[in-house]
């Protein structure tokens, strides 16, 4: 299935955004969504990037902990990924393990010289970009 996919890197306060090329080699981010304490998650703007950009699939992040077990940030993720689905009708919604994505991106930043101080929505978007690069090479059996 060619075309676009969209990650979506799920965080209680931040939720990153990446995009596929149509060929789904390479990942990118996209962008940041801010959800305020207390509030929904921002689904209208989700389901405006899914338009936007012709997106053909959705994988959402599964934080998994050290040892692999689903604690509640997983729980979330399940319930966002359901809540996606039920909202893009045919669309296939999957789940894909996210652990270390946002420390890898923190580490690989500061290893290249640079600051995420005042960066955390670059950095939410770059995780999500990994996650995504990560699924598309292991689709394509090219994964490290």
């Amino acid at each position: 299935m060619k075309g676009r996919l969209l990650a979506v890197d799920w965080g209680e306060r931040r939720i990153g955004l990446a995009l596929s090329d149509e060929t789904q080699t390479l990942a990118q981010p996209l962008a940041t969504l801010t959800r305020r304490a207390g509030k929904r998650f921002p689904m209208a703007q989700l389901l405006e990037q899914v338009t936007k950009h012709h997106v053909v699939g959705i994988v959402v992040g599964l934080p998994l902990d050290e040892a692999g077990a689903e604690g509640d940030a997983a729980h979330a993720a399940r319930a966002l990924a359901d809540d996606i689905k039920r909202r893009v009708g045919d669309l296939e919604v999957r789940m894909w393990d996210e652990r270390m994505t946002t420390a890898r991106v923190l580490a690989a930043v500061r290893e290249m010289g640079g600051s995420t101080r005042g960066r955390k929505e670059d950095v939410d978007a770059m995780a999500a970009a990994l996650l995504l690069q990560h699924y598309l090479d292991t689709q394509k059996g090219t994964a490290q």
